[in-house]
């Protein structure tokens, strides 16, 4: 019976992953449909308005000849990727002094990876493979511990709460709402005012900027810092920097709960499934022994002579 369960966990880990490769696939080409219907149209509205202001550039402006034009836009794309932007006669600097490179420092051993900026020396390539090597590493680290010093914080308020209004048997699921409530207020709804007000975004687009910041997915079609036309103050990407920092230990402490969660419900299942498989191989067992029984007793009601005793031994089955 161990034998035969024993099989049946091996074939169904032999099947899960295909299977949970099929419904993965499938889930990220559902994704692929619906971006594709929602924003191929807006890729091509765009195409076709950029190609009209460049016919209207030449045509207004007979000077200019159409390769130098490409020359002078593809100029323009190149040093906007290196953090420079056109003001007037003159070009902002300002991506690379010790505030951006604190957060380029953070974006990149967090793995966020906003794609806006990058270094453009070989020297700072090199180093900036070394530093990523030992970077993240540390920065998994401190983000379990940070997540773990969360976790007994909000233990801690639960207990107290716990001694002033007598919750015992909503210990486990006030924790969880606390920590929940607590992070979402913290990195998720309330740092969009913030956004709101520094780079004039919508809320909706400060929420977006947000939750793709601290879950490491890193568009980089939304980053602080970036209006040229807008003044920001010294310690304002230092106090994002600390925000992703303690957003995305705040993150990866919701998912582990999330996973520890699903983990419980499968084995919960998984161990009523190997109750009812040990009933049922039990019933059948009892029902084996009582079918011996009944044939052992046919046997013993046949004529026999007076030399043949007549014993009977039950089977062990049946016991």
């Amino acid at each position: 019976m161990v034998a035969a369960r024993r099989r049946r966990q091996r074939q169904k880990r032999r099947w899960g992953v295909p299977v949970l490769l099929v419904v993965y696939m499938g889930y990220v080409g559902l994704g692929a449909g619906v971006l594709q219907t929602l924003e191929r149209p807006a890729e091509a509205r765009a195409a076709q308005h950029l190609l009209r202001q460049r016919w209207e550039l030449l045509a207004n402006h007979t000077c200019l000849q159409g390769p130098a034009l490409q020359r002078l836009i593809e100029g323009i794309v190149q040093a906007y990727k290196s953090g420079i932007t056109l003001q007037g006669n003159t070009t902002s600097l300002g991506r690379w002094d010790f505030s951006g490179s604190f957060f380029f420092s953070i974006s990149a051993i967090t793995t966020i990876g906003y794609g806006n900026l990058s270094p453009s020396t070989v020297a700072g390539r090199i180093f900036c493979i070394l530093f990523a090597l030992f970077g993240i590493p540390l920065n998994l680290v401190l983000l379990n511990e940070i997540g773990q010093l969360m976790l007994l914080w909000v233990q801690h308020c639960a207990h107290r709460l716990e001694e002033a209004f007598h919750l015992q048997k909503k210990a486990s699921l006030l924790i969880k709402t606390s920590a929940l409530v607590t992070g979402l207020l913290l990195f998720l709804l309330l740092p969009p005012l913030l956004l709101s007000d520094k780079e004039g975004w919508s809320y909706e687009e400060g929420f977006y900027y947000s939750f793709i910041t601290l879950s490491t997915i890193g568009f980089g079609d939304y980053v602080i810092g970036m209006n040229p036309d807008r003044t920001y103050p010294g310690w304002y990407k230092n106090v994002i920097s600390l925000w992703i920092l303690f957003g995305m230990a705040w993150l990866t402490l919701v998912i582990k709960l999330c996973i520890n969660f699903l983990e419980s419900s499968s084995d919960f299942c998984q161990c009523n499934k190997s109750t009812v498989e040990e009933l049922m191989d039990g019933n059948r067992n009892s029902t084996m022994g009582l079918h011996d029984v009944e044939i052992c007793n046919d046997k013993d009601t046949k004529p026999k002579g007076p030399e043949e005793p007549h014993t009977y031994t039950a089977p062990s089955e049946a016991l």
